[in-house]
């Protein structure tokens, strides 16, 4: 009946004590402060570098490409056209010359992998990464992001007038090598001509003076 009593009472400590052992990290955090965020009245600092959403400061843009070019999973979309002549564009704040019409530039941040890789090339530090990581949508499509400003009339006719140019100067181009090809055939009737002339042409014996004897 002791030992009966014994182990009985062995038992319920062994059960009460794996009980408080269980519960002791529970029992910790009882009575340490609490360290719940407040979201979204609260948010946590970001750590320097961290990578989140891509903004493009398209007015320092000048459409070199290079982001697109280095993008892994190509969510990068840029359509560029030449200024026509006389236009001048400006430059960006980094005093890099505007040479070509970004009529679109877009990022598709559900494609993103926040590499980083495209803000490294860019020549005028337009393309960042921001702190900014709150950008769920209900959407997929929501997360393309558009950049450029013109309008699409503006675009429109940008368009329309570099298509007429580019067909100017391929009809220079096929003038110029008509005018070379037209130019290469005459010259060997040029030289046929001339050795014609020099075979008719009669030829004059000279006399052979003989030696005095």
């Amino acid at each position: 009946m002791t030992y009966a009593l014994k182990e009985y009472f062995t038992n319920v400590f062994a059960g009460i004590w794996t009980v408080l052992v269980g519960m002791r990290l529970t029992f910790w955090h009882l009575f340490t402060p609490s360290v719940t965020l407040q979201y979204p009245d609260e948010k946590w600092e970001l750590p320097p570098g961290a990578r989140a959403q891509l903004f493009n400061n398209f007015d320092d843009c000048i459409g070199c490409g290079f982001c697109a070019k280095v993008c892994p999973v190509d969510c990068i979309y840029i359509e560029t056209v030449k200024t026509g002549p006389g236009e001048d564009l400006g430059k960006a704040s980094t005093g890099n010359p505007k040479r070509l019409h970004v009529l679109r530039f877009d990022i598709d941040m559900a494609k993103c992998c926040y590499c980083n890789l495209c803000t490294i090339p860019c020549p005028t530090e337009c393309l960042q990464m921001t702190p900014k990581y709150e950008n769920s949508v209900f959407n997929r499509a929501n997360l393309l992001y558009h950049y450029s400003t013109y309008p699409a009339v503006e675009a429109g006719r940008i368009r329309t007038e570099a298509e007429k140019r580019e067909a100017e100067e391929v009809e220079k181009r096929k003038a110029a090598a008509a005018a070379r090809a037209a130019a290469a055939k005459a010259v060997p009737k040029e030289a046929g001509a001339k050795a014609s002339a020099a075979k008719e042409a009669p030829t004059v014996m000279e006399p052979v003076s003989r030696p005095a004897e």
